[in-house]
């Protein structure tokens, strides 16, 4: 077996640190025991954003927020099935998640940030729901592995009922919020719903053949 190679490591802003690691052509990002990403799998982020754009397929000028660029599945799926007067907003936390994406895995990336319709902001993505209203037709959340605070603690508040309540009020009418989770929580859902979105709940699998582990995907619309 090829041995894995660390590449890099980055401190998170109020939590651990993350770790880059190669394996051949493949990359993996870890987080103490837990490999929170990996090159060869990405159907469930990609489903993220390709469910969130058919969601919203009747809005003129789309403007999206993609919280957490992780490897960039996500928001280069988006891009591929967005208009070309579409604008997203990229909102990554860890600043060398972004130097790994434009260095190391530069190929993987395939220069979607440099894409005219995205804007990157480094910083806290509740922090840029809870200063917008009505402004996003849809926000897409794979911040963690889940609705709880894995990478720091802080990320709770994200999940919590007074964090999507800001997402709703940062929505367009009609707008979409959808959060990706490694796991169901029943309890997140029905927070969800408590918190005045229509809920629906995708079973989608880990890799882009249709094997691999089950992710869930939440969609609520405001």
């Amino acid at each position: 077996m090829v041995p894995r190679e660390l590449i890099d490591i980055a401190p998170v802003p109020g939590g651990d640190e993350l770790r880059l690691f190669r394996r051949g052509a493949d990359y993996m990002i870890v987080l103490d025991r837990n490999e929170l990403m990996n090159s060869r799998m990405s159907g469930s982020e990609e489903a993220l954003a390709t469910m969130s754009v058919e969601r919203i397929a009747e809005r003129k000028k789309p403007q999206i927020l993609i919280g957490g660029y992780g490897m960039g599945f996500t928001l280069r799926a988006a891009l591929a099935v967005l208009p070309a007067d579409a604008q997203v907003v990229v909102v990554e936390l860890v600043p060398k998640i972004i130097d790994w994406a434009r260095d190391h895995m530069a190929e993987l990336a395939a220069g979607c940030l440099d894409d005219p319709r995205v804007d990157v902001v480094i910083g806290d993505v509740g922090a840029e729901i809870a200063r917008t209203r009505a402004g996003f037709d849809a926000i897409l959340l794979d911040v963690d592995n889940g609705p709880d605070g894995l990478t720091r603690l802080g990320n709770d508040r994200l999940y919590s009922m007074r964090g999507l309540e800001a997402a709703r009020a940062a929505l367009a009418p009609g707008g979409v919020l959808a959060v990706w989770s490694a796991a169901p929580d029943k309890a997140f859902a029905r927070r969800m719903g408590e918190a005045g979105f229509a809920v629906d709940e995708v079973t989608v699998r880990a890799r882009s053949n249709g094997k691999g582990a089950k992710h869930v995907i939440w969609f609520g619309r405001k």
